[in-house]
């Protein structure tokens, strides 16, 4: 059982139409490389809040609306899963959320990840938080979601390999070289495929890439209009060792239930002053 992924790396703007034209136009790319997932960075559709919108008021909601339309009817032609960063409105006066749009290849939203961690500036003038995470199914692999500063809480990452995923995707729009080896550890560490997506606009830091459970990285973005796609496969031989040992040994671990079976009772322990 295999599944065949890809990640973006494409120029985002504040039009909230030319952004979807964008979105559309990678779908198609990577369709023609057999993709069943895509993913965009942080807040394509709407355009990105502090660098691209000054203002809630100044984003064309309806456009955004009928860009996400169009985008769920293309992925239901090309049979294809989207997951598609954006702000998402909710009542006024209340903030939009920072989010991910879970598309199916029916052409339908069937979920959304709403940012939990947000910045000091992005929660006290940008956006509302959220406070769930968000799992999801595709072809037997199961997905998880995380948004750009949420990289610096390793809980979420640990959360998501109880919850069983497969991959994580992590949408970013990050401001320091750092974030690309935080990211590829989050792999290493949590045994599970780890996809990022970045925009054109940090190309000068890193690119979007793809990780493997052991932390290799397996494809970066070389231009904007191509995305890089990699085959999730769990009986690859090189991955023998993170996804068959490594990770069944670390939530072993994590349980407890090896080391409390060996306490010992022994004042040479218990005497922390001893030589």
């Amino acid at each position: 059982m295999t599944l065949r992924i890809a990640t973006t790396q494409p120029a985002g703007t504040a039009d909230a139409r030319a952004n979807g034209r964008t979105v559309r136009g990678l779908m198609r790319e990577a369709a023609t490389a057999g993709a069943r997932l895509i993913q965009f960075p942080e807040g394509f559709l709407s355009g990105y809040a502090k660098e691209q919108i000054a203002d809630w008021d100044a984003v064309d909601w309806a456009a955004v609306r009928d860009e996400l339309r169009a985008v769920a009817d293309l992925a239901a032609e090309l049979g294809m899963w989207v997951v598609l960063g954006s702000a998402h409105p909710l009542t006024p006066p209340h903030r939009p959320h920072n989010s991910l749009y879970v598309i199916s290849d029916r052409g339908e939203v069937v979920t959304r990840y709403d940012k939990r961690f947000c910045s000091h500036t992005e929660i006290t003038r940008w956006y509302s938080p959220g406070f769930e995470p968000i799992v999801f199914d595709v072809d037997g692999y199961r997905f998880g979601l995380a948004i750009c500063i949420e990289v610096n809480f390793p809980q979420l990452f640990a959360e998501y390999e109880q919850l069983g995923v497969d991959c994580l995707l992590l949408s970013a729009w990050p401001v320091d070289r750092i974030f690309f080896g935080k990211a590829q550890a989050h792999a290493a560490i949590q045994n599970y495929w780890l996809s990022l997506s970045v925009p054109a606009q940090s190309t000068d830091l890193m690119p979007s890439a793809i990780f493997g459970p052991d932390g290799t990285e397996l494809a970066t973005v070389a231009a904007p209009g191509r995305p890089a796609a990699v085959t999730l496969d769990r009986d690859l031989p090189e991955f023998h060792i993170a996804l068959d040992l490594a990770r069944p040994w670390r939530a072993r671990a994590n349980q407890g239930d090896i080391y409390r079976d060996r306490r010992v009772e022994d004042p040479r322990s218990s005497d922390r002053t001893l030589g």
